[in-house]
């Protein structure tokens, strides 16, 4: 259904936990009750019980949109009727699980591209996610818990929330709704007690949530007080010694190669420019900035993480220049960056003989700049994460 240009475009509300069980499917069933009661119009666009009696008697009295039911591989699977909501154009659509991956048929590929098409036509939206699936966070949810997660939300989806909702319980209390069977089924519990419910994860994962939560408040803050000309107290820019006035502004620049390593070099140095305020860069340098010259696998290598760093709204340059290293230095000289992050590229003898390293000369030529070498940790874990 084809909006007009003059169409406002919907709002979004994200129910943020750090677990499966924590509640953010009850909170938002809850409040969709809330509002119903208050005579605004609301459906539940998608909703997953998972056998939770508390969260299924939070739904018995929304208007349900019937999901599409699609057929793959001999079963059939149930998604939600994206064409379906937009006919019925509710005032709010509540939806589950922004991070699902939809079953292969359906006509997109994530459901936060099906909310984005609700958005468009000017409905609000509320869901749920847990933090593990906020892209950016990727690496460091592996690092906590050893785990890595393989459906993400792109941050520039989250930084479209009007309003988050940080949907909090405590470990112990997750725990015991767990061993009692009121997460997962019992024969799962098990499993996950010696897995991603251990207790030290959980509460890394809660910190995370918490931090995460407060951040995005901040950088909404920061815009608001922007619009009106006046500033006020940054919790972020207290933690970390983000610019002030007598402090020039941060920029942040991104070495792109076609080494995997580089989508954890995204994640992190996204991350730091959120943290700082920071404009942000990726650039990759070539002999030629032209990428059909380039070797097939490498040219696909590059575009994909070229794709990954303007999902995550960074801005990317394509530069042609015989020493790359110097050629990244000069652009970060000429644009006022003040951070280089590159990657720790592990190479052995006959690698170091046959080409050089761009990592040792860059950190040697920008001796004027701060350049961060980023470690690819996540190489040495390997797990695959539970279902939410």
């Amino acid at each position: 259904m084809p909006e007009s240009a003059d169409t406002p475009r919907g709002s979004l509300k994200v129910y943020l936990g750090y677990a499966a069980g924590v509640g953010k499917t009850f909170q938002m069933l809850a409040d969709g009750r809330a509002a119903a009661e208050r005579r605004v119009d609301v459906v539940g666009a998608y909703f997953q019980p998972h056998a939770r009696p508390d969260t299924i008697e939070q739904a018995q009295s929304l208007e349900m949109v019937p999901h599409r039911k699609i057929e793959y591989r001999g079963k059939t699977f149930e998604e939600m009727d994206t064409e379906a909501v937009l006919r019925r154009r509710p005032s709010i659509a509540l939806v589950d699980e922004l991070a699902h991956t939809n079953i292969p048929g359906s006509t997109r590929t994530k459901r936060w591209e099906d909310v984005q098409v609700l958005l468009d036509a000017g409905i609000e939206v509320w869901t749920t996610m847990n933090v593990q699936h906020i892209e950016s966070l990727n690496d460091q949810i592996w690092q906590i818990t050893g785990i890595q997660v393989r459906e993400t939300v792109p941050d520039g989806i989250i930084r479209q929330a009007a309003e988050i909702v940080a949907v909090d319980v405590t470990p112990d209390a997750l725990l015991n709704r767990l061993k009692r069977g009121a997460v997962y089924k019992p024969e799962m519990v098990e499993k996950a007690l010696s897995g991603f419910f251990k207790g030290s994860n959980l509460g890394a994962l809660r910190e995370l949530t918490l931090r995460q939560a407060a951040h995005e408040v901040d950088l909404r803050q920061s815009a608001y007080d922007e619009t009106r000309g006046f500033q006020v107290p940054r919790i972020s820019e207290a933690r970390t010694g983000g610019a002030t006035d007598d402090q020039p502004k941060e920029r942040i620049l991104i070495h792109i190669t076609a080494d995997p390593s580089t989508a954890m070099l995204v994640r992190r140095g996204r991350r730091v420019a959120d943290y700082l305020h920071a404009d942000c860069t990726a650039l990759f340098v070539h002999q030629t900035p032209e990428l059909s010259q380039l070797p097939a696998e490498e040219r696909q290598a590059i575009e994909k993480h070229l794709r990954f760093a303007r999902s995550l709204q960074i801005e990317t340059r394509i530069l042609g220049g015989s020493d790359i290293a110097k050629t990244v230095v000069d652009f970060a000289r000429q644009n006022q960056v003040t951070q280089i992050f590159v990657a720790h590229i592990e190479i052995g003898l006959l690698e170091r003989l046959r080409r050089k390293n761009f990592t040792e000369d860059i950190v040697r030529l920008a001796q004027d700049l701060q350049v961060t070498v980023v470690a690819d940790r996540s190489r040495k874990l390997g797990s695959s994460e539970p279902g939410n």
